[in-house]
């Protein structure tokens, strides 16, 4: 089943094909740009219905609909998760550990991360759990902490030096410095006592510079390059965050958009991963920037099983290979004249790439071959990508 293209994709398709001079033709556009004609006559047809000029179900509409569905279904999970806990926890004669429960859970088909956010678990601790054999100190450990939460439970306002008395008479007795520590560890803190906020969250580390500037690959999904570039229209500035694949120096991904915020780097990568598809161990080299060292980028890499790499500060010659794309980007399309708009920039600069930069303009380096003719030649069928 072929890939979907990523939604910034198609719109700025269907700007080009809504903004083309007389003469040209859908299938012009739609060749340009490596869809099939009958593709882009649906994403047009999709895109009036958007706005209203046709009648038809919006695509906001069925997104709203799918997520209905999906809350519906995770209300569902949520309340049997609650039902199945009091039920396990009205047990007699049973010691309250609710890892078993969990397991119990998730092979019904109720995620774990839905179970533990219901009953306030970490999930790290679970899985260590399910990893290895539980030892008679943990269990000790486990039901002391099940005598202290049920005390607490029942009398939140109850400090840990009560709270040990109480999971004494139930039957576990302990030191108040275990209770401390017990208490400290899961936060079960009298409701009277002082606020605690947890410590500053220190932000994601800077990763290693894996590339040292050499800028080759020997497959695609190897070793892509990633930066971000600006530039002024009478409407404001305007963002662009590329991603280059040194195999082909095809860019397999980008986002546009008049903020510089981390969501323009996420929704970058998130777009090159929908057209490549397979990127486990790919590593992604950039600058320093904020962007790419925000916390919700390094969680995507991480989604994506793909490795961070990283240049010195203000070090140009570190990402040399995006910053010549970037040049030929300026020379092309962003200096060529005044852009009074955001829109008439973004169409110029989304028509350069996929028309001009990826099948039209033939590079020494790749053999006096386009991107894109490159990939088809040194790459098998299985392989290729649209």
């Amino acid at each position: 089943m072929p890939r979907p293209y990523p939604r910034e994709f198609r719109d700025d398709v269907v700007r080009v094909a809504r903004n083309r001079e007389d003469g040209v033709t859908i299938e012009q556009i739609a060749t340009d740009f490596g869809v099939h004609p009958m593709t882009l006559h649906k994403w047009m047809r999709q895109a009036d219905i958007d706005e209203g000029a046709k009648p038809g179900r919006s695509t906001g509409d069925a997104g709203e609909l799918r997520e209905a569905r999906r809350r519906i279904k995770l209300l569902e999970q949520e309340n049997e998760v609650l039902r199945r806990a009091a039920a396990y926890l009205s047990q007699a004669n049973l010691p309250k550990r609710l890892y078993p429960l969990v397991k119990e859970l998730a092979s019904d088909g109720i995620p774990v991360a839905v179970t533990c956010r219901v009953l306030k678990l970490a999930r790290q601790p679970y899985y260590r759990w399910l990893a290895q054999p539980v030892t008679d100190a943990e269990l000790a450990e486990a039901y002391r902490a099940n005598a202290l939460f049920d005390a607490h439970r029942e009398d939140p306002e109850f400090g840990y030096r009560y709270l040990v008395e109480e999971a004494a008479e139930a039957g576990e007795p302990m030191a108040e410095r275990t209770a401390w520590r017990i208490c400290s560890q899961n936060r079960l803190w009298s409701v009277f006592g002082k606020k605690r906020g947890k410590n500053g969250t220190v932000g994601p580390p800077v990763h290693d510079d894996l590339v040292e500037r050499d800028f080759t690959a020997d497959a695609p999904n190897q070793l892509w390059l990633s930066d971000i570039t600006e530039h002024r229209t009478g409407e404001g500035k305007l963002y662009l965050c590329a991603i280059k694949d040194a195999f082909s120096n095809r860019i397999v991904g980008y986002s546009i958009d008049s903020r510089m915020k981390s969501r323009l780097a996420t929704q970058a990568l998130h777009s090159a991963v929908v057209r490549r598809g397979e990127v486990a161990g790919c590593i992604l080299h950039s600058d320093r920037g904020s962007q790419f060292r925000s916390r919700r980028f390094v969680h995507a890499l991480s989604r994506y099983e793909m490795v961070g790499s990283m240049g010195r500060v203000g070090a140009a010659g570190d990402n040399a290979a995006m910053e010549s794309f970037f040049s030929l980007l300026q020379k092309n399309v962003l200096d060529r004249r005044r852009w009074d708009t955001r829109e008439q920039l973004r169409i110029a600069i989304v028509t350069w790439i996929e028309r001009t930069y990826h099948r039209r303009r033939r590079q020494s380096g790749l053999g006096r071959l386009t991107p894109i003719e490159f990939e088809a030649i040194m790459t098998t069928p299985a392989s290729q990508v649209a």
